[in-house]
């Protein structure tokens, strides 16, 4: 096991190094056709397309018996079930609005599985040439630096990471803007937001945030990352204060628990579909 998981994570990275070079190529080129999914503001593009599918043909080759979950396939009708077969969950592009208009904030995730249970995460934030990488009992690195997070205990001396999503019910924004403004009341030193939950996850890894919290994410936007901030001393929960379940569409990532508890209980929280839900 332990060599196949060594053989998983070196093709991982190399994989999303190739990745990258496609994404570099088209926002050089403009080479940006846009589509839409559940709505006007949930993007896909053919990049999104043609890089999952290099990735798939490649795991496919490669590892013959080992599953896929991406998220354009998903999107195209496929299932999202998690078994104990080694599974890759891989986010083709993330940030794909930030992509369509150059905004320099786009990453490859690429997260493989072990009887539901995530051993290898690699993120590429490939316009920036950054590679943060974690298998699990190894650390998280990023371009081959060891990954530390922050040692801030009071959440009024730090910077939290969140998202709008793509949901535009207005019940939903009413919700998540007023956890967005009792996080501010805290008050906190500020709230930034990548454009890409994989990236906000590294973001916490490095400690250059102390925590990230969403809900709406799916499990591609969050598996390789989540395994980068545990591995860099991190801690992952619900928004609700339990386990982290990577299928219910809800995170919290933070520095400590004393961080992460804080949150809980300012954040005004709601359930979307599950990203393992019956069609």
């Amino acid at each position: 096991m332990a060599d196949e998981i060594q053989d998983v994570m070196d093709h991982a990275v190399a994989l999303a190094r190739r990745a990258g070079e496609v994404v570099r190529s088209a926002v050089r080129d403009e080479g940006r056709s846009v589509m839409t999914k559940s709505s006007t503001v949930d993007l896909v593009t053919q990049t999104d397309q043609k890089v999952e599918q290099l990735i798939i043909q490649s795991v496919r080759e490669r590892f013959p018996k080992h599953r896929v979950i991406g998220e354009e396939s998903v999107a195209a009708g496929e299932s999202c079930d998690l078994t104990d077969a080694p599974t890759w969950i891989i986010d083709p592009i993330d940030g794909t609005t930030n992509f369509v208009h150059a905004f320099p904030f786009v990453a490859i995730s690429i997260g493989v599985c072990f009887n539901k249970r995530v051993e290898v995460g690699v993120v590429y934030s490939c316009l920036d040439d950054h590679m943060y990488t974690a298998r699990r009992g190894k650390g998280a690195f990023c371009d081959g630096r060891p990954l530390q997070v922050s040692n801030q205990q009071d959440i009024q001396q730090s910077i939290i990471c969140t998202e709008f999503g793509s949901n535009r019910d207005p019940e939903v924004v009413d919700k998540i803007f007023t956890s967005l403004r009792k996080v501010l009341l805290l008050p906190v030193h500020g709230v930034r937001g990548a454009g890409t939950a994989a990236l906000n996850l590294c973001l916490v890894a490095s400690g250059s945030a102390e925590a990230y919290y969403e809900i709406g994410i799916h499990v591609w936007d969050v598996a390789a990352g989540s395994l980068i901030v545990s591995e860099a001393g991190g801690v992952l929960m619900d928004v609700e204060g339990g386990p982290l379940d990577m299928m219910s569409r809800r995170i919290i990532a933070a520095n400590n628990r004393t961080i992460a508890d804080t949150l809980v209980k300012e954040l005004e929280t709601f359930s979307p579909a599950r990203d393992d839900a019956a069609p």
